[in-house]
Parts: C-alpha cells; sequence; structure tokens
C-alpha cells in the first residue's frame, strides 16, 4: 500500500487522517498572521483554518501578505 502525501506551496509531505489547515502551517513552521491560504483551489477563512479538513493528495497553497505605506 502507497504512502498518501498532501502538497503545501510545492514541498510534499506525509499525510494522515485528522489533518487539518492548522496542522500544515505548523508543519511547514508557518507562524506569519497575515495570510492567505487555499485549499485545492477554494479559499479557507482564518476562522477556519482549525477544523477544515485536508484530505488525500491536496494541493495546499499558502501566501504571506506583505503590507505597507
Amino acid at each position: 500500500m502507497c504512502d498518501q502525501t498532501f502538497m503545501v506551496n510545492e514541498h510534499i509531505l506525509p499525510w494522515k487522517e485528522g489533518l487539518v489547515i492548522s496542522d500544515a502551517l505548523t508543519l511547514m513552521n508557518y507562524t506569519f498572521k497575515m495570510l492567505v491560504i487555499k485549499l485545492n483551489g477554494d479559499l479557507v477563512k482564518k476562522d477556519s483554518y482549525d477544523t477544515t479538513p485536508i484530505p488525500p493528495n491536496a494541493d495546499v497553497k499558502v501566501i504571506h501578505l506583505i503590507s505597507g505605506g
């Protein structure tokens, strides 16, 4: 049986049952507060990071927002 994976910003990571967006951020050591997250092309709201499941073979895109004046 082949182990399942998922991707975060082109990095292949091992998938396991119960993974949510906040787990992916922890695995990648992303701590920046201003992020835009897309899961298989769909926007994930910040208040859903702890409850949005990551399916096997998912493509997670994490975009760090920069602000300034």
